[in-house]
């Protein structure tokens, strides 16, 4: 297998659910230390309402503050958020479509159709400006508030996205319910019909089962992981959602396999050390030190 791509999304999905709101120089700090790690891909923030989630506070000064942008990615729930990405240079976007009607209500205000119908637009007109998509396929397994979700329907839904042009489909445990025989289920329906390279994948650590998936998932041919350091993370509008799969963890696992992902593990833990410092939390994942990976 080539090469490991991690997606670090502490600063915006690990912070996002934290009683803690990071200034814009704390997050500064924070995605400057994991790059220099070795990590590539960082999910930097979101423009979303301050008032609904109060830890994305100062995105825009973020972005416009962190030079070349070509290896972060932020979030936009809606046309309006797209503007700000479009205005601020942004050269990755991501957007999150809940599976099920009560969640996508929850998290964006809207039913599932009138959200597909926006995202085409957004996806069009990033197109136009050569920036590239990515689409959160969120409780793709379990829903908090309609319980476990027919994958046939998901399929369905990955499918019409992929058709109206979205460069990458991340599918999402949000509530860390799932189990490895249902990761792979949904991933060999897709991958029947799809390179694996528009895939990727992001697991909750609710049950202690995401190393397991990320296995699984390895084990179907992906091979792009989300992750938040120390495990921060949560989505605000899923109960039940708790922290991120922890990113040293990740990268201790696939070390450990010899697979090779371009992270220091060392840096890593220090970016960690950094994080709990900032968020005030004793972040610690399952392999706390470098020398738990030999």
């Amino acid at each position: 297998m080539n090469k490991i791509l991690i997606n670090e999304v502490g600063p915006r999905d690990g912070l996002q659910n934290i009683e803690t709101v990071l200034s814009v120089k704390q997050k500064h700090s924070l995605i400057k230390s994991l790059e220099k790690s070795g990590i590539e891909s960082i999910e930097i923030g979101s423009f979303v309402s301050e008032k609904a989630v109060p830890a994305m506070k100062g995105t825009i000064e973020l972005v416009q503050g962190l030079g070349d942008l070509s290896t972060y990615s932020v979030l936009v729930p809606n046309m309006f958020g797209y503007q700000l990405a479009k205005e601020n240079k942004v050269r990755e976007l991501c957007l999150v479509l809940c599976v099920t009607e009560s969640m996508n209500l929850k998290n964006i205000n809207r039913n599932i159709k009138d959200s597909i119908a926006e995202f085409n637009e957004i996806i069009k007109e990033s197109k136009k400006e050569g920036i590239r998509t990515k689409c959160y396929i969120s409780v793709a397994f379990h829903c908090p508030y309609e319980g476990k979700v027919d994958p046939g329907h998901v399929s369905a839904l990955i499918d019409e996205i992929i058709d109206n042009g979205i460069d990458e489909i991340v599918i999402a445990d949000t509530i860390g319910a799932a189990n490895p025989l249902e990761v792979k289920e949904l991933l060999r329906r897709q991958l029947a019909k799809n390179d694996n390279t528009k895939y990727s994948v992001h697991f909750h650590d609710t049950k202690a089962l995401a190393l397991s998936n990320i296995y699984a998932s390895l084990e179907e041919g992906i091979s792009k992981f989300d992750s938040s350091i120390g495990g921060l993370g949560g989505c605000p509008f899923a109960p039940g959602a708790s922290g991120n799969l922890a990113t040293e963890d990740l990268v201790g696992m696939l070390y450990m396999m010899n697979l090779e992902t371009g992270i220091d593990l060392d840096l890593l833990h220090k970016s960690r050390e950094l994080a709990s410092e900032l968020t005030a939390l004793k972040l610690q994942g399952r392999m706390p030190y470098s020398e738990s990976y030999t």
